[in-house]
């Protein structure tokens, strides 16, 4: 919860604070920003609960075995309540300071909503196979699992920032998009669906290629 009210809270208030949009300042801005809070979480919070901060990330993980379905459930609701917490606080930072655009850093599909689908389904399966792979208990990356994943969310986030504004995580499209409403949440599927369907193939390529038998 706290992981993901950080992710949300630093990289969508950089968005919203850069007023990200198509010019390179600020779409590099809000890339790092994103990348540096996943880093930062990482070794703040990847010793107590792996730090996870992403539904997509955590359905991954127990579609590769690495996590029960319990645990996994009560993960994705606390990354979510984490998420509006972040939400709030930047909804309320943005109110008190008046400034323009969006207030949450809300995704937006840009080129439709399937555009953006196909885009959320390849970005997250590219996110997510990074973390299967670098945080493998035999064939990881073991203290740098943190940040090949916050350099591979970066990477991403220059990739679709364009297109969708880049969420590759169902916790930190769905809080936001709540409290900016209107288009944000009539798009909101794509931003959920999307992540899950290539989280479960990166689940699935990883099982093939990660395993004993691909050595």
């Amino acid at each position: 919860m706290v992981g993901t009210m950080v992710l949300v809270l630093m990289g969508c208030g950089t968005a919203v604070s850069l007023n990200c949009g198509s010019d390179v300042a600020s779409v590099v801005g809000t890339a790092m920003a994103f990348g540096l809070a996943v880093v930062s979480m990482a070794y703040t919070i990847g010793g107590i609960s792996g730090c996870h901060i992403n539904p997509a990330i955590t359905l991954g993980c127990l579609l590769s075995g690495r996590i029960n379905a319990k645990d996994a459930g009560m993960y994705m609701i606390f990354q979510t309540i984490g998420a509006f917490i972040g939400s709030a606080i930047l909804f309320l930072l943005v109110q008190q300071v008046g400034a323009e655009g969006t207030t949450t850093g809300a995704n937006a599909c840009a080129n439709g909503p399937i555009a953006a689908l196909i885009c959320e389904i390849v970005l997250t399966f590219v996110f997510v196979l990074v973390v299967l792979g670098t945080t493998d208990e035999k064939k990881g990356a073991g203290n740098l699992a943190g940040l090949a994943i916050g350099l591979s969310l970066i990477l991403v986030h220059f990739v679709g920032i364009h297109y969708t504004g880049t969420s590759v995580n169902p916790a930190r499209s769905i809080a936001p998009a709540i409290f900016e409403g209107g288009e944000a949440l009539a798009q909101l599927w794509a931003f959920i669906v999307g992540p899950f369907i290539g989280a479960a193939a990166a689940a699935g390529v990883w099982k093939v290629i990660g395993s004993s038998e691909a050595e």
